[in-house]
């Protein structure tokens, strides 16, 4: 059985320029952001707390 038989298509044009999509990208900037932004927040608490 050869492995193209068996693989799933997912797009045209996944396979021709692999890389990240701008789906990708703004996902990764939106966790950064929410970590960077709560970050402050949580060490405050800790060090109030703690």
């Amino acid at each position: 059985m050869k492995f193209e038989e068996r693989s799933i298509a997912v797009g045209s044009g996944i396979a021709d320029r692999p890389g990240f999509t701008i789906q990708d990208i703004l996902w990764a900037v939106g966790i950064w952001s929410v970590i960077l932004t709560l970050a402050p927040v949580i060490i405050f608490y800790m060090l109030m707390v703690a």
